[in-house]
């Protein structure tokens, strides 16, 4: 069964594994005792430092080991702000960023602090000046992924890095999704990874803070890991993180160049084997292994359910896989259709034969899903009757209101518009989507008893 969900976990990689259970025997003492025990895992650790740091692109004492990539943000965030306290309390991401910068920056909102979030245009990506506009004398630190979880966007890290050291505010680089890849570019002041990323075991994160940073860390002190994460060591983990990154990196030229033949691939044909598709990201400066599209009139949890079926592990950002029924904050941000969002990142060692395979399955599973919900079958316009029409959505959930439009759209004479009412979150971002996909033209938002009223004028 093709597993093509390594953007949110990669399968173990051989190395990884193989590091891992050698480890098990070697490095299981404590690497702070001085007896014989203790000094063999202390021996693997350095080595596992050394390894890790030159990967990054720092010196071994500027990187340290946390629990998870997640717990590496949080507390790269916290120890980099209250570092500069004196300088003020403003922070500055993009709005993009994964949900741990996102948390992280609502909490230091909540406690007094101030954040920015820098829009992204249509592909995902910011632009440095943005981050320039927004810099002020009391911003304390800046964020910016190298690239975006979701929809594959590599961000311009080098020309923010420059805009923010001439500012002088330290920047943060979230290079979680890329650093199996390739070296971030230089100019961060902090970096953070999760070795899950890339093939190591999960439960091992990278922090990496310059030296001359700022940089005080928060809670209570431990004397392991230069004080910035509390807690024993996993040795045969980070050794295991430590190999499979070198290992993956060894391979990254060669593979890289094959996946994004195989994603170009995935981006041309999709559309044109399946009506009312938009594929997302930007097409050419993106992660090599990973392909973002969102399909109309389809339920993202039910396609994926589908597609599973059909032997493909897939993700998605799509409103309807969410616990919270809200559309993915990426999607939202670059204002592109959520219903029926698709993310397909590809391991190492995917073939030609299974991303041909995936292309023969989508089709289907996409028509049937459509069939499921009353889809309909074709836009083309109808006689025209009323002036003016009313659909009222209200209690059903994407992408039953764009269904809705998209059947009656065709009774109004042009010129005529159609009042979608609707109080589910994603039809603000999948009615404009819609508009622009089918030409027609979104007049606005209107407030309603209930939900919201979105006002479609017919144009064709």
């Amino acid at each position: 069964m093709p597993y093509f969900d390594v953007a949110s976990a990669a399968p173990l990689h051989p190395v990884a594994r193989q590091a891992l259970l050698a480890a098990l025997d070697e490095g299981w003492a404590d690497p702070a005792r001085l007896h014989r025990e203790g000094r063999r895992a202390r021996l693997l650790l350095d080595a596992a430092r050394e390894a890790a740091a030159e990967a990054v692109g720092c010196r071994p004492d500027e990187l340290t080991f946390t629990s998870s990539g997640t717990r590496a943000i949080h507390s790269g965030i916290s120890g980099a702000l209250a570092g500069r306290r004196r300088v003020g309390r403003h922070l500055v991401v993009s709005a993009v960023e994964h949900s741990a910068v996102l948390h992280s920056a609502a909490t230091h909102e909540s406690g007094g602090g101030s954040v920015t979030e820098v829009p992204v245009d249509v592909t995902g990506a910011v632009r440095a000046q943005a981050y320039a506009d927004v810099l002020r004398e009391d911003t304390a630190l800046a964020c910016l992924q190298s690239a975006n979880h979701e929809v594959g966007t590599e961000q311009p890290v080098a020309e923010v890095a420059e805009v923010c050291r001439a500012a002088g505010v330290p920047l943060l680089v979230d290079a979680a999704q890329s650093l199996g890849w390739e070296p971030v570019p230089a100019g961060w002041s902090l970096l953070t990874a999760s070795a899950h990323k890339w093939g190591g075991p999960a439960g091992v994160g990278l922090l990496a803070v310059r030296k001359g940073v700022r940089f005080a860390v928060q809670g209570p002190a431990d004397e392991r890991e230069s004080g910035r994460a509390a807690g024993f060591e996993d040795i045969p983990a980070i050794v295991a993180a430590a190999a499979s990154l070198r290992a993956v990196r060894a391979e990254a030229a060669a593979e890289s160049v094959r996946l994004r033949a195989l994603v170009d691939r995935i981006r041309a044909r999709v559309p044109a084997l399946v009506p009312d598709v938009e594929v997302v990201g930007d097409p050419v400066r993106r992660l090599p292994h990973l392909v973002t599209f969102s399909c109309l009139y389809v339920d993202g949890e039910t396609l994926l359910h589908e597609l599973d079926r059909s032997g493909f592990s897939v993700s998605s950002g799509s409103s309807c896989t969410s616990s919270t029924l809200t559309p993915s904050h990426v999607l939202r941000a670059m204002g592109v259709l959520s219903e029926g969002n698709v993310r397909v990142s590809l391991p190492a060692g995917t073939s030609e034969e299974d991303v041909d395979r995936f292309l023969e399955a989508l089709p289907p599973a996409v028509a049937g899903v459509r069939e499921k919900l009353g889809a309909p079958s074709t836009t083309a316009p109808s006689p025209a009757a009323a002036p003016s029409l009313v659909v009222d959505a209200l209690g059903r959930r994407c992408p039953i209101p764009v269904i809705e439009l998209a059947k009656v759209i065709g009774e109004v004479p042009v010129g005529g518009t159609v009042t979608v009412l609707s109080d589910d979150e994603a039809a603000r971002l999948d009615i404009p989507a819609w508009c622009a996909m089918r030409e027609q033209e979104y007049v606005g938002e209107e407030p309603a008893d209930r939900g919201s009223a979105y006002v479609v004028r017919r144009l064709s």
